[in-house]
């Protein structure tokens, strides 16, 4: 098939897709390094999202990624799989090599390890809640117990959080615990890894669980505080993130895999913050 991009072409895919930061962080790390690249958009169909990604590639694509609803469903695209994004159940990154063979990983986990390093907001041993059990924390669960944190999971229906916890159990110290049980427990970090800032609402946790110690993250991100960060904070938590800085690190981790080149986030974080 001819190739239609003259540059090297990379995208992000997913349905919807309209509010992706990810083209602006890309190509600000492209013309950090002085790289004849482009990082595009494209809102597959979610009937035939398989079709439209393979399409990009056999047109020149060198390189995408993948967001919702798409990332637990494209293994069968993959000629090979990283152990991070087989552990994960799902994979952002996809990478084809110049033999035509395409790369599967997930940078999501690393990126979020990554973002609280880059914060000092997390240390060995740290007990850790995340809240949910759905895709987004199935994807930072592994890098955290390597790192050697404590995980204690749960989630509205809490089926689930039993589940994922028992999933990851061979990996490090984790725990599924019930929403009504939280009340007499002590976190260093809570991590709201739910869709609830989609629809403006705050998971159901006891909120003196919450404490000016209490460092919180919400892996959703905005123009602005989430609904997450402002519930904490009027609780008395001091240190509240977004996952923007989230959104960075696995764009930097996939922007190695594909140029051999870890950006400057510092710069990146500056540059995000103008816009």
């Amino acid at each position: 098939m001819v190739n239609l991009y003259k540059n090297k072409f990379y995208a992000v895919f997913g349905n919807p897709i309209n509010h992706s930061k990810s083209p602006d962080i890309h190509n600000f790390f492209y013309k950090l390094y002085s790289l004849d690249y482009k990082y595009i958009k494209i809102c597959a169909s979610k009937n035939f999202f398989l079709k439209d990604i393979l399409s990009f590639f056999n047109k020149g694509g060198k390189g995408a990624n993948i967001t919702l609803p798409f990332k637990e469903k494209i293994f069968s695209l993959c000629n090979e799989i990283t152990k991070r994004a087989q552990i994960s159940g799902s994979i952002n990154t996809l990478k084809k090599f110049d033999n035509g063979n395409i790369l599967g990983d997930n940078t999501d986990g690393i990126g979020f390890l990554s973002d609280l390093l880059f914060h000092n907001i997390v240390k060995k041993k740290f007990n850790l809640l995340i809240i949910g059990a759905g895709g987004a924390a199935k994807g930072v669960i592994y890098p955290l117990l390597q790192f050697g944190c404590n995980i204690f999971l749960t989630n509205r229906t809490f089926e689930r959080a039993k589940i994922l916890s028992n999933k990851f159990k061979n990996f490090g110290n984790i725990e599924s615990i019930t929403l009504r049980n939280l009340s007499n427990m002590r976190f260093n970090l809570i991590i709201n890894a739910t869709s609830s800032g989609i629809s403006n609402e705050v998971p159901l946790i006891p909120c003196n669980i919450i404490n000016k110690k209490t460092i919180c993250y919400d892996m959703f991100y905005g123009d602005k505080n989430t609904v997450f960060m402002n519930f904490c904070k009027s609780y008395g938590a001091k240190k509240i993130y977004s996952g923007i800085g989230m959104l960075i690190h696995q764009a930097a981790h996939s922007f190695f895999l594909w140029n051999n080149i870890f950006p400057d986030i510092k710069k990146t974080v500056n540059f995000l913050s103008k816009k």
